[in-house]
């Protein structure tokens, strides 16, 4: 296509001087496709961001009145021109705005022209990143395309705070013009198929002129003082930045609710690392003896601006390096950062809290034993419940990686993680105490199926049900909860606290459909002629794996998780008086504690050496409390039997072990028989192939999690994956979203406690010994839990002696200030402070201001040059 002139000319009207206009540069191409010589006459004789009316414009275009008028209500109905009505007399004004904030966001507002050309999203893209190239280093604090303006109740109360800091001011000082529209970068996202989960909703607040202009023509909703604020304040709560237009001094046309992953504009100031493109008067600083490293600061900050390293007197100094800035250095392309929506990094480079960093699901450990010990146990609950639906479970079976990794452990026992998570869990079992999250969203218009009730199916089902999901849980059996109800023995998991949890999911809406296999009563496609958009496969690996020995067809012997099921389900096999159990692991030593409470005298038959057995040696320790004896070094290669009875267990050696019945806990496997899958594989154990981040199968509307993925594992690893589960599905069931991009890596890593200063340690902390739940006397003949829950005053005590091995770490250099990080702290422990009186630049005044500002950088790197030799 040859290159049009005439569209060259108004692409450097419309830029002011600040890009280089070529045919290839996104500021061309944007109009390139459709904008007609007409609409470029009448541009170009209209004066940059002044008022003309249509009788001048149409006398300097050349063009008759009547047809100036049309093309002029045709442009604006397009996006490229404000149209300004005068009340009453009606008189139409039109002025011309930049290309942002301007054109390129009025043109987004206008779908239906956007999808006939979607050349524009790219455009817009590339007016973000390669326009910019020259002008994001060179941009001074105020000039940029929007600025941050911070949470409003995150301003310091002594701080000099003027009008225009406050999102009320702008808001109040428009009363009746106000407008809200979707949300333009996050439909860029959307249109490039880029998008990080954030949906292109009615979250943009436009005002004055421009409000009355998209109210008008039917592209925004006109809304209230009131619900403008009410709309501001669910952005809060949902972790939105809130940013201004610059055009000028205290003035705005819009109040942006930006998602970092997605908005262009802070996109600039991350793609180029030039914060002072975006940023406020502000910088957030922590108090490091408040802060505890529970991260919910360092996920929602704008820029990467925070994260959680170790607070612990280190023998090697760590220091946390600041990130350079553009003012007296030639900002080059390895100062930039293009991959800034996939290379986050949370976690400082010394590493942060081992208990955070252990846990499969990252929970903030730290912060929940502080809440603990302040004696707000809701919030500590909450906290837990961002990464963990199921506490009260896991408080009772979780395998405590945190422990195993405590630093506490280096000094005299570890924390006992554990007990204190079950003594807050505890609130879950009466419906008044316990959390119940709130709804920030509502996506009831798509439905999703969970096919499994176990761990990482409920996890799943918990957090799509959270944002308002339609969920249907599909469970085989007639209750819901998987191996927590089938294959864990009350006496670990008394099932009432696993009901009270479920409580929970039934009360944000999910539905349980029980006694309902899927494969064998309803197919997955039947699922999707039902109108379910995605589906999460969670049936777990609840097949025993088989002894491959002969005799294994006798009656009497069972398989481990076979037997668990018929105990949990109420039965009461027979299994005699002498029982065999082959397996090393915890379900063998459930399996054993179960047959003892049958009656039986039981004896685990072990192939390796006790110190290679992988049971918890807690589970072990209990076991032979109960009476149950061991045998090491047994490894069975024969059941023998009389009249289709076994009667004993021949190992290896010719060793031979009479018995009434063999329960064989060595394995369990995945079972998916029946079920229609599609395109989705396996792998030679039957687990199901996914992505490995994601959780995608090579069925892209079916999604996998738990055990059915990884082989037998934990509870706590299968809820964390149900939670990622969760998120995939989001993104995959709305259009134009990403499953990767903007998201969390969960790539953490503990700091080396090699490097801790222990001795300083040791001098300073509690001294109080570990804290140990009473426990009735052990009484093998019942299924009831013994294990009692801390008391207050030894939660008191545990919380004590936590080190506070993490804290979080602000770069001011690359913080922008918005303050979303203070209304996500719980502990007091960040706020903001103002460090700069720094006014938007007045548009007008932009031809004089920039040369001088850019001057005087190249002032300062021909100094730091002459410096440096």
């Amino acid at each position: 296509m040859a290159v049009r002139q005439n569209l060259i000319q108004l692409c450097e009207k419309i830029n002011g001087g600040h890009y280089t206009i070529t045919p290839e540069c996104a500021e061309y191409r944007l109009f390139e496709q459709w904008i007609t010589d007409e609409q470029i006459a009448v541009m170009l004789a209209m004066t940059d961001m002044k008022p003309a009316l249509v009788p001048l414009i149409a006398r300097k275009a050349k063009i008759p009145v009547k047809r100036t008028r049309e093309i002029l209500r045709e442009i604006t109905d397009i996006g490229l021109v404000v149209q300004v009505v005068v009340p009453k007399v009606g008189l139409e004004v039109y002025l011309l705005p930049p290309y942002t904030p301007g054109i390129f966001e009025f043109l987004l507002i206008n779908e239906k022209f956007c999808l006939a050309h979607p050349e524009i999203a790219y455009a817009f893209h590339g007016h973000a990143t390669t326009s910019q190239i020259e002008h994001a280093p060179n941009t001074p604090m105020g000039a940029g395309i929007m600025r941050v303006i911070p949470v409003e109740s995150a301003i310091p109360a002594e701080a000099q705070q003027i009008d225009n800091e406050r999102v009320s001011k702008y808001i109040e000082d428009n009363d009746g013009h106000l407008s809200v529209t979707p949300c333009q970068c996050r439909r860029v996202r959307r249109m490039m198929g880029e998008g990080s989960g954030d949906l292109d909703e009615g979250l943009c607040i436009f005002m004055g002129h421009v409000a009355d202009m998209f109210n008008r023509t039917g592209k925004g909703k006109p809304v209230s003082v009131a619900e403008a604020k009410a709309l501001v304040q669910k952005c809060d709560e949902r972790g939105c930045v809130h940013q201004i237009t610059t055009l000028h001094q205290g003035e705005t046309f819009a109040i942006c609710n930006c998602q970092p992953e997605s908005c262009l504009a802070l996109g600039v100031s991350q793609y180029y690392n030039t914060p002072d493109t975006s940023r406020s008067n502000y910088v957030a600083e922590i108090e490091q003896e408040k802060c505890v490293a529970c991260g919910q600061c360092t996920d929602h900050c704008a820029n990467n601006a925070i994260q959680m390293g170790q607070k612990l007197c280190s023998i090697t100094p760590i220091e946390h390096k600041h990130m350079e800035l553009p003012d007296d250095i030639e900002w080059t392309p390895e100062h930039w950062n293009p991959e800034h929506r996939t290379n986050r990094e949370y976690i400082a480079p010394e590493g942060t809290a081992p208990c955070k960093t252990a846990c499969p699901a990252h929970i903030a450990v730290q912060g929940y034993l502080k809440l603990a010990a302040q004696g707000r146990y809701l919030d500590a609950l909450e906290l837990i419940k961002k990464e963990n639906p199921f506490p009260a479970v896991c408080g009772r079976v979780c395998n405590r990686k945190c422990e195993d990794e405590c630093t506490r452990a280096q000094i005299d026992q570890a924390v006992a993680i554990d007990e204190v998570k079950k003594f807050i869990a505890d609130r879950e079992l009466d419906r008044d105490t316990r959390f119940v999250p709130k709804k920030l969203y509502d996506y009831s218009d798509k439905k999703i199926a969970v096919i499994g009730a176990g761990p990482a199916g409920l996890s799943c089902a918990y957090y799509l049900a959270a944002d308002n999901y339609k969920v249907t849980v599909f469970e085989k059996n007639d209750q819901p909860g998987g191996m927590l109800r089938y294959g864990i023995p009350n006496f670990r998991l008394e099932k009432p606290v696993l009901d009270a949890e479920i409580d929970v999911l039934k009360e944000l809406g999910v539905i349980f459909r029980c006694g309902v296999e899927v494969g064998k009563d309803v197919t997955i496609q039947q699922l999707r002629e039902q109108g379910f958009d995605a589906f999460y496969l969670a049936v777990g690996a609840q097949k025993s794996a088989s002894l491959g020995i002969p005799g294994e067809e006798l009656q009497g012997v069972w398989g481990g998780i076979d037997f668990l099921r018929e105990v949990n389900a109420g039965a009461r096999p027979e299994i005699g008086k002498k029982v065999i159990v082959v397996g090393g692991g915890n379900v063998a030593m459930d399996v054993a504690r179960t047959a003892v409470r049958l009656g039986a005298n039981v004896t685990v038959a072990y192939r390796r050496k006790e110190s290679d057995m992988p049971a918890d040696p807690a589970e072990v320790a209990e076991a032979k409390e109960e009476g149950v004896q061991f045998l090491f070094e047994h490894r069975p290669v024969e059941i023998e039997g009389k009249n289709g009875k076994v009667t004993a267990l021949v190992c290896e050696g010719e060793k031979k072990i009479k018995c009434d019945a063999i329960l064989a806990a060595i394995g369990q496997q995945v079972d998916l028989d029946g079920l229609d899958l599609g395109e989705l594989k396996t792998d030679e154990k039957k687990r199901v192939q996914a992505d490995g981040f994601t959780y995608q199968t090579a069925q892209k509307d079916i999604f996998v999690g738990g055990d059915a993925f990884t082989g037998p594992k934990f509870a706590i690893d299968a809820i964390a994956q149900g939670k990622q589960g969760a998120i995939s599905i989001h993104r995959y069931v709305h259009e134009g979203q990403s499953l990767t991009i903007g998201r969390d890596r969960l790539t953490y890593h503990a700091f080396d406690k090699e490097n801790v200063n222990f001795d300083t340690i040791k001098r300073d902390c509690d001294r109080t010994e570990r804290q140990n739940p009473d426990k009735d006397k052990a009484k093998a003949s019942t299924f009831r839990d013994d294990r009692k829950t801390f008391t207050e005053e030894q939660l008191r005590k545990e919380t004590a002696r936590c080190l506070g091995c993490g804290a979080s770490f602000v770069d001011p250099n690359k913080c922008l200030g918005c303050g979303v990080c203070t209304t996500r702290c719980k502990f007091d422990a960040i706020h903001l402070r103002k460090r700069t009186n720094v006014e938007s630049i007045e548009y007008f005044d932009r031809p004089k201001v920039l040369p001088q500002f850019i001057a005087e950088r190249q002032r300062k790197i021909a100094i730091r040059k002459m410096t440096n030799r």
